[in-house]
Formats: C-alpha cells, sequence, structure tokens
C-alpha cells in the first residue's frame, strides 16, 4: 500500500508543474479548456467555460476573468514571447473585460469572443516556431529525434 508521500509523488509526476516549455503548453491548454470550453450548454450544444459562467457576476465576475487571462499572458512572457506578441495578447484580455463588463451584452459577447482561446493559438504558435519539440498530437508529445 502506497504512502501518502509516494501518492503525492505520483500526481505531481502527473502534473505539468515545470517551466520547460512542454509543461508551460499543457498547463495552458488546461487553463483555456477550463475558461472557455469546460461546459456545454444543452440543446444548443455551445461549449462555455468559466469565463462565460463567473462573467455573469457584476464586476468581481469580470476581475477574476481578467486576472486568469492575465495570467496567460504573464506565462507568454516567461517564454520570451516578443513584446508585440504580449500587446496582442493584453489587448485580447482588454477587449474581453472593457466589453465584458457591460451588463447583458458584455455576457453575450463572451459567448462569442473568446480572448483566451486566442491567446493560446499566438502562444501555439510561438511555441510550434520555437520549441516544436512540444508539439503536440493527440494528448502525446511528439519527440523529434
Amino acid at each position: 500500500m502506497p504512502t501518502p508521500q509516494e501518492q503525492f509523488d505520483q500526481l505531481a509526476s502527473q502534473l505539468p508543474i515545470g517551466r520547460d516549455p512542454a509543461s508551460v503548453r499543457k498547463r495552458l491548454e488546461a487553463m483555456e479548456t477550463v475558461l472557455e470550453r469546460a461546459f456545454t450548454i444543452p440543446g444548443i450544444n455551445r461549449p462555455v467555460g468559466l469565463d462565460s459562467i463567473v462573467g455573469l457576476v457584476p464586476v468581481l465576475g469580470d476581475v477574476i476573468t481578467a486576472s486568469m487571462g492575465a495570467w496567460l499572458v504573464w506565462e507568454a512572457r516567461n517564454l520570451g514571447m516578443s513584446k508585440f506578441q504580449l500587446v496582442r495578447m493584453a489587448g485580447n484580455v482588454g477587449i474581453d473585460t472593457a466589453i465584458g463588463a457591460i451588463p447583458l451584452v458584455g455576457d453575450l459577447f463572451d459567448f462569442v469572443f473568446r480572448s483566451n482561446t486566442r491567446n493560446l493559438r499566438i502562444i501555439k504558435r510561438y511555441l510550434d516556431k520555437k520549441h516544436p519539440e512540444t508539439m503536440l498530437v493527440e494528448g502525446e508529445v511528439i519527440s523529434r529525434s
């Protein structure tokens, strides 16, 4: 029977907690899924995430979702992405936050404008170009030998 420490070590080895580009990629993809596609609305089969759901709470929800979006930009900065890319990503978060703060209109806007998905696309393009070893095929890392 494994000890709690062994169980913790096994769990920790499965989590993408490293600073290497492959771990960062997995973390960002997981965060984007939670923020933009965690649930499916029955009847219309439209995926939504915490960005849309938490954004329904006036002011506080917008602050929370903006900070989660800003975390993606911060991780991109840690990867060494260019200032132009970071400004684009910050602009996506800013637009989502500014329009998302408008009652009703902003909530509908969150269903259409997925800033975190846009930002993940920018990060993936960067990683595919600068760190091709992190490219994934159906959840598995491609090894380049």
